[in-house]
């Protein structure tokens, strides 16, 4: 299709919730064009396949997501079909900082392409949301989908990416997505913040990281470059009380929801 862009929505189940330990039990990708206004203008034919895990599916997984092992049994997926299929295409999921972090751990050659959430980067609360949640999302726009299975969850995506914001300009989903994964974002951690100061941390938005994940053990928020100056501002007088050298990772849509964040010092004004 000429003068059209393609993306995909992908979608995983799996055996749990740690990429390290945990596998991939089925998954979904839909491609889908978008125009030069960032309107979803066609749908092509999904690539989807079940997988056998090293061990039994979990009885709690398979009540989930309605996958037994006897469906996944003799299944496999081919890494090399999965790259194939995405070629540089952005990549779109609904909870990519999960998604993300299964499917590059099973087909490496993914982590090359540009991600974007739907979930994260839509403000849908902003709008009268109540719930993120993809199938209360589809029920809130008038429509309701077998969920639970893969394929099925890149359709509703897409659905729901296709339709106009309540509230503004009337732009699409797709369109306020798109603005987010263009842009670049800071992940600031305040590593060493006194422990009296982490109720003001929370209340302003940050979050706690353990460092099992190779990322500093400390608290942290992401900010865009207007919010910048403000939150240095607010880290100096608020919780360090003096000059200090803080941690920062340069986000955009080739590294965000990924564990392959580069840290730098950033000494605060």
């Amino acid at each position: 299709m000429p003068h059209l862009k393609r993306a995909i929505f992908l979608d995983v189940e799996t055996t749990g919730l740690d990429p390290n330990q945990d596998e991939i039990i089925e998954l979904a990708m839909v491609p889908f064009w978008y125009d030069g206004a960032d309107r979803v203008v066609g749908i092509g034919s999904p690539l989807t396949g079940l997988r056998q895990p090293m061990k039994s599916i979990p009885a709690e997984v398979q009540r989930l997501t309605g996958i037994t092992d006897a469906m996944v049994y003799g299944h496999a997926i081919d890494p090399r079909m999965i790259a194939a299929f995405a070629t540089d295409s952005l990549i779109i999921a609904h909870n990519a900082a999960f998604d993300r972090r299964f499917v590059e751990r099973f087909c490496p050659q993914l982590a090359d392409n540009p991600w974007a959430c739907s979930m994260a980067e839509i403000p849908w609360a902003m709008h009268g949301f109540e719930s993120t949640k993809l199938s209360l999302l589809g029920l809130a726009r008038g429509f309701y989908y077998d969920g639970h299975r893969a394929v099925h969850d890149c359709h509703a995506g897409i659905e729901l990416l296709s339709r106009a914001l309540p509230l503004g300009s009337g732009d699409s989903a797709l369109k306020s997505l798109l603005m987010s994964a263009r842009s670049t974002t800071w992940r600031c951690w305040a590593i060493n913040s006194p422990f009296d100061k982490k109720d003001i941390l929370k209340a302003r938005g940050y979050r706690w990281a353990d460092g099992s994940d190779g990322m500093p053990k400390a608290w942290w928020i992401d900010i865009d470059e207007a919010a910048f100056p403000g939150e240095m501002a607010f880290l100096r007088t608020s919780i360090y009380g003096r000059s200090i050298q803080i941690s920062m990772s340069t986000l955009n849509a080739f590294n965000r929801y990924s564990d392959r964040l580069n840290v730098t010092g950033y000494a605060l004004p």
